[in-house]
């Protein structure tokens, strides 16, 4: 996949087509932030231009919303004494921790926090 990316970044006339979520710190995710804009990303120690048009499509993702999880742990049937976050995005990890004490569950880790 790199390698196309690699040949087909470059060339206006190619599109670049995500399916699902890109992490941060990827070069999926430099590609979706900066692409837009006429950014570049680096792949292998090589900076690459973006002129092709890029695109996401959501809603394929293999893991769980945060509707999911939570609709998971509240059937539960003995309230889980603690629980951590250890998969996501700074941001959503947070999002997700908040939810969770507002729900009264007490002990919300995150590691590395």
């Amino acid at each position: 996949m790199v390698n196309y990316l690699k040949a087909m970044l470059g060339e206006a006339r190619n599109d670049v087509l995500f399916v699902g979520y890109q992490a941060a710190g990827t070069p999926g995710r430099d590609i979706l932030t900066y692409g837009a804009r006429g950014g570049w990303v680096t792949l292998d120690d090589e900076r690459f231009d973006i002129r092709a048009r890029v695109h996401q499509v959501g809603g394929y993702s293999a893991h769980a919303g945060q509707s999911d999880l939570i609709r998971f742990i509240e059937g539960i049937p003995k309230k889980p004494a603690e629980i951590r976050i250890v998969h996501g995005d700074e941001a959503a990890k947070q999002a997700f921790k908040q939810c969770l004490v507002e729900l009264n569950y007490l002990r919300v880790l995150i590691p590395d926090e």
